[in-house]
């Protein structure tokens, strides 16, 4: 058991893949800060493994980005094949949505996807 509450190398994975998140979708440190309730300079150090993230912090993290907790520790290793590529790709559209709050907006986008899905 750790004595002390210095990042381990999981703290650097799991900063590095929410870094890596935020930068796909789009989305600034202080607006994700902002979301989750936290300042941008803690987010800064989670993401560079300076802090240690919390377990409560890990699922408002996954719940944000519509994720499993456990895609978070996910190693860096990502090769870039299509099932990965598609995944992020998913990832960042379910972002978008997750973060649109008009009913109106969502049905607009819902009819987009479908047209392009060719439904």
């Amino acid at each position: 058991m750790r004595s002390d509450r210095k990042a381990a190398a999981a703290d650097l994975v799991v900063g590095a893949n929410v870094r890596r998140l935020r930068v796909e979708a789009g989305i600034t440190l202080v607006d994700l800060a902002g979301a989750l309730g936290i300042s941008h300079q803690q987010l800064q150090k989670y993401e560079t493994g300076a802090n240690r993230v919390s377990a409560g912090m890990l699922y408002e993290l996954a719940r944000y980005f519509v994720m499993p907790v456990d895609a978070l520790f996910e190693g860096g290793d990502e090769t870039g094949d299509d099932d990965t590529a598609l995944t992020r790709a998913r990832r960042r559209c379910h972002s978008v949505i997750d973060r649109t709050s008009s009913r109106v907006a969502l049905d607009k986008m819902a009819k987009v996807l479908r047209a392009m899905a060719g439904d």
